[in-house]
């Protein structure tokens, strides 16, 4: 790239800067307006340290390249779902220490979910205990068992049913 072409993308960079901090601000997290807008003129930059070729109206060619990183932006953000994500917060309230009635409680609901798996009918214990404890997949359990898949979901979906309505039972 001619020393003319950098002297012009310095000068579109001072021109345009601002006016693509706005059209970003408005469309994209403000976290990622500054990264939007380096990224704009590195493409910028790229284009014509490739072709070489002189750039008649730098506002639109600007502005285009603009738009089509904010639709790659876009897609990005639409694939990875970042606007579902939540931060973590270290202000959980997990207990320090495990109280002798926490332990207790929990011996009990073990006793307890032990006791629903056992009392479950045999194809629906079995097909739960297959899932559960061997970690077979459905398609697995239907073979070994002789059933079809969607039996055996329809087992396990009763067996899980069981052990909850177990769990909600006052002791």
């Amino acid at each position: 790239m001619n020393k003319r072409c950098q002297q012009d993308v310095a000068a579109w960079v001072r021109e345009y800067r601002l006016g693509l901090r706005r059209y970003f601000s408005s469309r994209v997290n403000l976290s990622d307006v500054d990264d939007m807008v380096q990224e704009v003129f590195a493409h910028l930059h790229l284009q014509i340290k490739k072709s070489g070729a002189d750039i008649k109206n730098p506002r639109s060619y600007i502005y285009t390249i603009a738009g089509n990183l904010l639709v790659s932006h876009g897609r990005y953000q639409k694939s990875r779902c970042r606007a579902s994500h939540d931060s973590l917060s270290w202000e959980l309230d997990i207990p320090d220490v495990i109280t002798p009635e926490r332990r207790v409680i929990g011996i009990q609901d073990c006793h307890r979910v032990r006791q629903a798996i056992l009392r479950l009918p045999p194809r629906a214990g079995a097909a739960f205990k297959f899932h559960r404890f061997e970690g077979m997949t459905y398609q697995d359990i239907a073979e070994r068992m002789g059933i079809s898949k969607e039996s055996v979901k329809e087992l396990i979906q009763r067996a899980l049913v069981r052990v909850r309505k177990a769990m909600d039972e006052v002791p």
